[in-house]
């Protein structure tokens, strides 16, 4: 316990183990908190549960009874600390306590997992938000006729949304409550998750996508809070860490989904040529079906307690914890266990929204001073995570968040990437090459694949209702030749010579013509849109397999996470995973096939999970409640600047030696590791 000793100013108190029962430690805390108090509010003003009583009433059981009148004030505090910040820390360290106490009592049955799955649908589409891009990107790219270099700037852009997003709504759920913020961060994904599916141009579904990424980015930072607010300290470790499996089972069901609508090219559907809904459309739709089932299921689950108190709101937390006590009590077969907490401490909130009288200038100015106020207390609580008892934990956060999300998520980019390449590196193996090839007098109307025709002469020729795929025509001469009812795709004319030639009902644009010489030919009806075909495509249905094969290896590490949390301690699974991590990424030496690629980045992903689940119960718990989601919301937020700075230098790194990403990787993550060990352990501590 000395290693706690030097944390003593930090955002949570040593929970003290008694030997007695829950019973007689309940009795003991409500006594302390009655000798302290008159039955009277810190404004002298009676409660509303108990307006009417006197001093001398008869206290009854179950009823509430207002919160205490004052609370004392211990000796012996840092020099530091003046008188009134020592009497706030008192107050606080002594409601934590109490709120301990009273979690106990409440226990742990079905109102937990109700949340628990309201959540979890949450954390669901906060997975699923992760992995849609990189399956519809290569639909999305053929049918909006995207550029090859602007490709990557998707990914990038929903990382920045979900960087702000982290930020704003980490912070907006310290002010206005978890439930609210956490509501609209998930209809602001759900409503441009859905409306990008009809955008027919590449900029429109970038700008819907990257307010979608800003919706998603506020779920882990509000949910995790959220969930550990109603969870006593016996129990937060473990169902913190069951709690991140909806990260993976969002994958799986990403990867399932793509797997079962993008390659099936028939469902679709169009309105003339101009505007296309193809399969990958109908997926983007299905990927917001988690968001709108946690939007219905949270509507009917109340706000944290922790939150309400925090905020002053004593009545309504009171009634809260009464909700959760009577809901696990008559799933436990009790239903006439009473509820026997009848004062609860409080906090004098240190801000409030401003309020304005509706006749004091128009609403758009009403509206401007609410919502700068707003940021401003944001921005204040957003500093508060520095102060100087949390300086030391923020900053340790800060580096391991941010080595973390670089090496796992760029080598998470890298691995693919490899697989892509040795994919390609086949298929440019199989191409078939023609030489001074002459046809006259024929009509096409087959597919036309992997092809490369050099130095020959179509004359006469028709191509009719086909298809051309990855084929290129160089120093090649078409005469009065017909192209009807064609559609390409990576195909080209370079150095060709076109004569007396008509394209009608193509897709065929003269910027497929490179170097070449068109002369007395005709374009009609051009074809909108660009190809899209997945008939006989073996690569698609290859790179949701092996998505899902990654996303199912991290199955064993979240149950060994959670099984292991309180046992092993949050800071020995996140040092260790990140150390046994870094030492995994040397088996990349022997990645010369697809296979052993596929094999290694299961176990890396299995072996990287614990991390990320420790990682996120030790943000949960070392910060207090008015900054919690606000600290949470920060570090995520890194860990997506770190994920966009990986994912560009790994996706550089992939045509260079493996030495580069092995090197770089494994640097990253053993000296996160090695920080993770100096952070403060709270696994014994009550929450703040």
């Amino acid at each position: 316990m000395d290693n706690m000793h030097g944390y003593q100013g930090s955002s949570i108190v040593q929970y003290q183990d008694h030997n007695d029962e829950d019973s007689r430690i309940l009795d003991e805390s409500q006594l302390a908190f009655r000798e302290r108090s008159d039955g009277r509010t810190e404004d002298g003003a009676s409660s509303e549960e108990t307006e009417g009583h006197d001093n001398d009433d008869e206290i009854y059981e179950g009823e509430y009874q207002g919160i205490p009148a004052g609370s004392r004030t211990k000796q012996g505090m840092g020099v530091w600390e003046s008188g009134m910040e020592a009497e706030l820390r008192n107050n606080e360290e002594e409601l934590a306590e109490q709120y301990e106490v009273i979690m106990q009592e409440c226990g742990h049955s079905r109102f937990q997992w109700l949340l628990y799955l309201a959540l979890g649908f949450a954390l669901m589409a906060d997975g699923v938000e992760v992995f849609v891009v990189g399956f519809v990107l290569p639909s999305a790219e053929q049918d909006m006729c995207m550029p090859q270099e602007k490709s990557s700037w998707m990914g990038i852009c929903v990382y920045v949304g979900m960087m702000l997003g982290a930020l704003f709504w980490g912070g907006l759920a310290d002010k206005i409550g978890r439930k609210q913020s956490l509501l609209m961060a998930l209809s602001f994904n759900s409503f441009f998750t859905c409306f990008s599916s009809f955008m027919q141009s590449y900029e429109a579904f970038l700008f819907c996508h990257f307010f979608s990424g800003f919706g998603i980015g506020g779920t882990a930072p509000i949910a995790f809070p959220y969930f550990a607010e109603f969870l006593s300290r016996d129990k937060r470790g473990e169902h913190l860490s069951w709690l991140c499996m909806f990260g993976m089972i969002g994958g799986i069901y990403a990867s399932a989904l793509a797997w079962a609508i993008i390659p099936h090219y028939g469902w679709s559907f169009s309105m003339g040529s101009a505007y296309q809904f193809h399969s990958w459309r109908v997926f983007v739709i299905t990927c917001a079906l988690p968001a709108m089932a946690s939007i219905v299921a949270i509507t009917f689950m109340p706000e944290s307690p922790r939150f309400l108190l925090q905020m002053g709101w004593h009545d309504k937390a009171w009634m809260v914890l009464k909700q959760v006590h009577d809901t696990n009590m008559r799933a436990k077969g009790t239903p006439e266990k009473v509820f026997s907490v009848h004062q609860i401490g409080i906090l004098q909130p240190k801000d409030e929204i401003v309020e304005i009288q509706t006749d004091t200038g128009t609403w758009y100015q009403r509206f401007h001073v609410r919502l700068e106020t707003l940021l401003h207390q944001i921005w204040k609580n957003f500093l508060k995570c520095f102060e100087f008892r949390l300086r030391r934990s923020t900053v340790l956060l800060m580096a391991v968040w941010l080595t973390l999300s670089f090496g796992y998520f760029g080598l998470s980019i890298w691995f693919p990437k490899m697989i892509q390449q040795l994919q390609d590196e086949e298929y440019d193996s199989r191409v078939k090459i023609f030489d001074v090839e002459q046809v006259k007098d024929f009509t096409f109307n087959f597919t036309l694949e992997n092809q490369i025709h050099l130095h020959g002469k179509f004359v006469n020729v028709r191509f009719l209702n086909m298809k051309f795929k990855s084929v290129t025509f160089i120093d090649f001469l078409f005469d009065h030749c017909d192209f009807d009812d064609v559609t390409s795709m990576n195909t080209y004319f370079k150095n060709c010579t076109v004569r007396s030639t008509a394209f009608y009902n193509t897709d065929i644009s003269k910027e497929k013509f490179i170097n070449s010489h068109l002369d007395n030919c005709t374009f009609e009806l051009f074809k909108q849109g660009c190809y899209i075909d997945f008939s006989n495509d073996y690569s698609a249905y290859w790179v949701y397999f092996v998505t899902f094969l990654g996303i199912l290896a991290v199955l064993p590490g979240n149950i060994m996470s959670a099984l292991f949390m309180d046992k092993v301690g949050r800071l020995n699974m996140l040092g260790g995973s990140m150390v046994i991590s870094a030492i995994s990424c040397f088996l990349l030496w022997f990645g010369n096939s697809q296979a052993i690629l596929i094999g290694i980045l299961c176990l890396y992903n299995g072996l990287s999970i614990s991390a990320w689940n420790s990682l996120d119960v030790l943000t949960t718990e070392i910060f207090p409640a008015d900054r919690r989601t606000s600290g949470f919301g920060f570090l995520s937020a890194l860990g997506r600047l770190g994920t966009i700075f990986g994912s560009l230098a790994f996706g550089s790194l992939v045509l260079t030696a493996k030495a580069y990403p092995i090197l770089l990787a494994s640097s990253l993550l053993l000296f996160g590791g090695l920080v993770a060990f100096k952070l403060p352990d709270t696994h014994d501590l009550i929450l703040m």
